[in-house]
């Protein structure tokens, strides 16, 4: 790719298209955001704490049904951690990134002298699976600054010093 082409398809581009793209009210909260998001996916969201979830590597983890969005997340003392962890997960959701990894079967068919398994585990070491990852983490960070842009109490600064 040369640098024109890169900077279409970067992550950040991807996260402010999306964000744009939801025209989101003035007033924004987590609560809010996931019925927007269920409207867009139409689809209800369940979201759950998951102990096998270390918040190491993996900090939470998405998953989509015929009927329900379900985001797991690792457990946390930390509400902003938690806000984080699902504000990543509806990026994914946002951004549609379930259509664009590739299956194990869809993969055995473009690559048939390769295992799917193979196809999708080099594809998981490329910069594709990092490229969604940071459009997700960049879509999260401007959800947060609008629910954060959008709450009634005063930051720490402004409560100092009016």
């Amino acid at each position: 790719m040369d640098g024109t082409t890169s900077a279409k398809y970067s992550p950040a581009r991807s996260a402010a298209e999306g964000f744009l793209a939801l025209s989101l009210p003035s007033r924004l909260s987590l609560e809010r955001l996931i019925s927007i998001v269920e409207i867009l996916r139409h689809r209800r969201i369940e979201i759950d704490v998951s102990e096998s979830l270390s918040g190491g590597s993996v900090c939470g983890l998405w998953l989509s049904t015929e009927s329900t969005e379900v985001i797991l997340h690792a457990p946390t003392p930390s509400a902003l951690h938690r806000q984080q962890f699902i504000l990543h997960e509806l990026g994914h959701m946002v951004l549609r990134h379930d259509e664009l990894v590739v299956s194990s079967n869809y993969a055995e068919t473009l690559f048939p002298n390769l295992s799917g398994e193979k196809v999708s585990r080099i594809l998981g070491r490329s910069d594709f699976l990092d490229h969604i990852e940071a459009a997700a983490e960049t879509l999260a960070d401007l959800f947060a600054a609008a629910i954060r842009d959008s709450s009634p109490e005063p930051r720490s600064f402004e409560r100092i010093f009016g």
